[in-house]
């Protein structure tokens, strides 16, 4: 379940680089070159924008949205830059509400030529964050409260991470595996004892698994990867055995195209490939029976909001879900329009002012 962000992050939480922002380098160039020509003519019309997506989705990026307004509208003035903030009347949304397709989330009232240079970087900056925010929210809600981790960050540039992973927060993932993705919130990454871990310890699970217990043991959750050697049952029960109640979880990973050794002897019924249904079973109840009822099962590799729905449906023992790139795949893109000159409309043909009674006045 997402939840509504009551109070709104402040500009400097978000490291804006904001004189480029102002020159426009991050702006598509027609934007720059208008708000040049604005201000060349002398000309300063009062116009209202209004700012609407075409999804059911979950509104993210609106605080940041904001912040480039405060911090990057205005122009130069003899070599110093007036701030065009007081100048402008924004009403917005809250991060995190749900938002109907063509719901306006954003309007911005005042003179055109203090903002026309942002329309690329705020519209951006919604787009991403909402995608985020809506693909998290699907798979935490296909997950029926178990908690949902979230792990794309290898799948994306590194200078997403920050905005993305406050997101997938405020969309309800239990945790990020980065400490940039959890800075917003002041949280620290969560994570897993890697294949690279266990490859550096020879290869033996259990090896890697102690050492980094017996270090980090008390810091984090310890959830330990066991198809390093495709015998997942085999691996899940000797790191159990040998963590004791130092281990929290085990995850399993199995690639797509493999079938992992416990399953060997099953095959012709079912799916056997990557993590599917029956190996989840098999983990838990090995562990169950060998006295390990408390060891979580965290399920990950290839997972979406469909595929958990049906593991759900199908009551498959996992007691968390490691979500990757799927959650940074799709579309959530925003549209900004004129619609209102000097208190009258004006808008291409085909959109028109929206006034939504949700949005609230931003200080």
């Amino acid at each position: 379940m997402s939840t509504q962000v009551s109070t709104r992050l402040a500009p400097e939480i978000f490291r804006l680089p904001i004189e480029r922002i102002r020159d426009g380098y991050y702006s598509d160039a027609y934007f720059v070159y208008t708000k040049q020509l604005l201000e060349d003519e002398g000309r300063h019309p009062h116009v209202t924008m209004q700012v609407f997506q075409k999804h059911d989705s979950l509104l993210g990026g609106i605080d940041e949205a904001i912040a480039i307004l405060k911090t990057c509208s205005g122009y130069a003035g003899n070599g110093a830059w007036v701030s065009g903030w007081d100048g402008l009347e924004v009403h917005a949304l809250r991060e995190g509400d749900r938002v109907a397709p063509y719901e306006t989330v954003l309007t911005i009232a005042g003179d055109y030529s203090l903002f026309a240079h942002l329309e690329t970087v705020y519209l951006g900056v919604l787009a991403r964050r909402s995608l985020i925010m809506r693909n998290v929210s699907e798979v935490v809600e296909a997950a029926r409260g178990k908690p949902i981790f979230y792990f794309p960050a290898r799948h994306d540039h590194w200078l997403v991470q920050t905005g993305d992973g406050w997101s997938a927060h405020v969309a309800g993932a239990i945790g990020v595996s980065t400490d940039a993705q959890a800075s917003w919130w002041g949280g620290r990454g969560i994570g897993t004892v890697p294949h690279g871990l266990i490859a550096a310890y020879g290869g033996d699970t259990v090896a890697a698994a102690s050492a980094f217990a017996n270090r980090f043991y008390g810091e984090m959750n310890i959830t330990v990867l066991v198809d390093f050697d495709n015998d997942s049952v085999a691996t899940a029960l000797h790191v159990a055995d040998a963590l004791g109640p130092k281990l929290w979880g085990v995850r399993l990973d199995t690639s797509e195209y493999l079938v992992d050794r416990a399953l060997f002897e099953e095959l012709g019924s079912f799916r056997p490939t990557g993590v599917n249904p029956r190996l989840v079973e098999k983990v838990r109840a090995a562990l169950d029976e060998a006295g390990h009822p408390q060891v979580r099962i965290v399920a990950s590799g290839g997972f979406t909001a469909e595929r958990i729905r049906q593991f759900e449906s199908a009551g498959i023992p996992v007691d968390a879900y490691g979500v990757g790139s799927s959650l940074i795949r799709g579309q959530n893109d925003f549209t900004a329009d004129v619609v209102l000159l000097e208190g009258k409309p004006c808008a291409k043909v085909g959109r028109a002012y929206s006034p939504n009674p949700r949005l609230e006045r931003v200080d």
